[in-house]
């Protein structure tokens, strides 16, 4: 089965996550940001959710994590959690 490791950041508006996404793009560290702005436990982890396999995550999620480009921040991602951003570091 495959298994993928990825980290994320969850905040409650897409203004914020496109904010982030652009501090980011600025060379932001993913880490620093997420301990800061994560509404997530994974915060405590710089964002980093570990490892995942497919279905363990909501399906949007699920989608970026196991079908999109690696090691590239994507979103803002809605869900019914807020909004994500949610950086594939590698899928085994």
């Amino acid at each position: 089965m495959s298994t993928a490791l990825a980290r994320h950041i969850l905040v409650k508006t897409r203004q914020e996550a496109e904010q982030l996404k652009q501090q980011l793009a600025k060379s932001a560290d993913f880490g620093q940001l997420a301990k800061k702005h994560s509404l997530c436990n994974s915060r405590k982890r710089g964002g980093d959710l570990g490892e995942v396999r497919p279905g363990q995550m909501v399906k949007a999620i699920d989608n970026v994590i196991f079908r999109k480009k690696e090691l590239v921040v994507h979103g803002p991602i809605k869900t019914q959690f807020g909004f994500h951003l949610v950086e594939v570091i590698y899928r085994g």
